[in-house]
C-alpha cells in the first residue's frame, strides 16, 4: 500500500536539541559554557529521555516541559553549573525556539506539494511544539502536530503511535514514521509503521526486537522513500 502519511518525531529529528546550549555558549554572558556546552547538551538530552521512560513505565506522567526543566537541572549540576539561575533561564528560553535542521523546510515542502499528509508526533507538550514549529517557520507545511499529552503517556507506548491512525484515518501500512531516536523507531516498527531511522551520529543499531526498515544520515531522501521522485 502506498505511503499517504509521513510522521516525524520533533526533538532531534526536525529540531536540533543541542542548539540551545550551543547558542547560549556564544553569548558573552555565558562564557562559562564555552567548553562545557557539548557535555551539557548531551546530559540534558540523556536525562530528558531517561525521565520520560521512567515516568511511562511507572505511570507517573507529567508534561514534557517539566521533564525538560528537571533534566536540565541535573545536567547543570553534572557539568558544574548548578546555582546559575540566569544561565538556566536562558537555556530554557532557547529550548522554545530550537533551530530546525537545514533540510527540514525543503523536505516537508516536497511532501506537501506531492499531496502527502505530514505531521509531528512528539513527547513535547502542545505549547512547546507550537512554539518550535512557529520559530522554524514550518507551520504552513504541516497537516498536524500531535502531542502525547492527549493520552498522558510518553513514547514508546503504543497509545502514542495510535494517535496517527485516529487523527488521519490511515492504516499503519500507509504511514512512514521518521525519527532520529532508535528506540522510537523500534516502538513505531513494533506498532506496525514503516520506519526510517535518521542516524545523524552514525550510531550502531539498537539491539531490540524491531529494527528500522531504512537508515539515513539526514532527512533529504525522505521524499524518495515516500514514493516522490520530483
Amino acid at each position: 500500500m502506498p505511503i499517504t502519511t509521513c510522521v516525524f518525531d520533533a526533538y532531534g529529528t526536525l529540531f536540533d536539541v543541542a542548539a540551545a546550549a550551543r547558542q547560549a555558549a556564544k553569548e558573552p554572558k555565558f562564557i562559562d559554557l564555552k567548553n562545557s556546552w557539548p557535555a551539557l547538551a548531551e546530559y540534558w538530552r540523556l536525562k530528558q529521555l531517561q525521565y520520560t521512560w521512567l515516568r511511562a513505565i511507572t505511570s507517573s506522567h507529567t508534561d514534557f516541559w517539566q521533564v525538560t526543566k528537571e533534566s536540565l537541572d541535573w545536567a547543570l549540576e553534572k557539568t558544574g553549573h548548578a546555582g546559575k539561575p540566569e544561565m538556566r533561564k536562558r537555556l530554557l528560553a532557547l529550548y522554545w525556539e530550537l533551530q530546525p535542521y537545514p533540510e527540514v523546510s525543503d523536505m516537508l515542502g516536497r511532501l506537501k506539494k506531492a499531496g502527502l499528509k505530514t505531521t509531528i508526533l512528539s513527547n513535547g507538550s502542545p505549547k512547546m511544539l507550537e512554539s518550535a514549529v512557529k520559530s522554524a517557520g514550518i507551520q504552513d507545511i504541516l497537516d498536524g502536530c500531535l502531542s502525547v499529552e492527549s493520552v498522558k503517556v510518553f513514547k514508546p507506548d503504543p497509545k502514542v503511535y495510535n494517535l496517527v491512525n485516529k487523527e488521519f484515518g490511515c492504516s499503519t501500512t500507509e504511514v512512514l514514521f521518521v525519527s532520529s531516536n532508535g528506540w522510537d523507531v523500534a516502538g513505531a516498527a513494533g506498532y506496525g509503521f514503516n520506519t526510517v531511522w535518521v542516524n545523524r551520529a552514525n550510531e550502531p543499531v539498537d539491539r531490540l526486537p524491531w529494527t528500522p526498515q531504512k537508515v539515513l544520515p539526514n532527512l533529504k531522501d525522505i521524499p524518495k522513500l515516500a514514493g516522490i521522485y520530483d
